[in-house]
């Protein structure tokens, strides 16, 4: 009975921990995001790839294509500023745990699993901007595939740093329908060994 009390009263203060550790990133990042229009640029981006992809009609699928080439440089251009901006975040709190599980502070107690978000954030802004901006000399819809990729594992690197892997692999799946492992292996081929020489593949 004792023991029972004991693990009952670690397993509510882990709880307790990390419920205040990921309070604090979720308001250390909002206070970062919510000076840009990013997210509503991204569901913009993304919804519009769908209806590009979905549109029969050749001439109105064009003139989409067309459009969100302004959304495209818009969300480039908002996001390497807000790379710029977040690079201020002292090293200490920019760091993410590598463990698929959220534990209490892990990335004071154990630094040599964790990596530096700040950096992952570089190499997202560096895949968009590469593939929006043609870099990538790709059609408009295997273009569409591959930002949506990034698009993706933004989101999921976002999510990771304000809860966990498991949590962010947990989203992407339920609000996509897309696995964590297949969002990585769409993603440009320099995209994925940046972020897997990061955060281990």
């Amino acid at each position: 009975m004792e023991l029972l009390t004991l693990l009952t009263l670690l397993v509510l203060g882990m709880h307790v921990l990390n419920t205040r550790d990921q309070r604090a990133r979720v308001a250390l990042l909002g206070s970062h995001l919510g000076k840009y229009r990013i997210e509503n640029l991204m569901e913009s981006l993304i919804q519009g790839y769908l209806r590009a992809l979905g549109e029969a009609d050749l001439q109105r699928q064009a003139a989409i294509w067309g459009m969100l080439e302004t959304t495209e440089v818009e969300l480039c251009e908002q996001f390497n500023a807000f790379v710029l901006d977040f690079a201020t975040v002292p090293e200490p709190q920019a760091r993410v745990s590598k463990l698929w599980l959220a534990l209490p502070y892990a990335t004071r107690w154990m630094p040599a699993l964790t990596f530096d978000v700040r950096k992952l954030l570089g190499v997202h802004a560096h895949a968009m901007t590469h593939a929006a901006n043609k870099g990538l000399p790709l059609p408009h819809k295997a273009k569409a595939f591959t930002l949506m990729a990034e698009l993706l594992l933004l989101q999921h690197t976002c999510h990771w740093f304000c809860r966990s892997k498991l949590v962010a692999s947990a989203r992407l799946l339920a609000r996509h329908q897309t696995p964590y492992a297949q969002v990585l292996a769409s993603v440009a081929p320099q995209t994925r060994q940046a972020y897997c020489a990061l955060v281990g593949c």
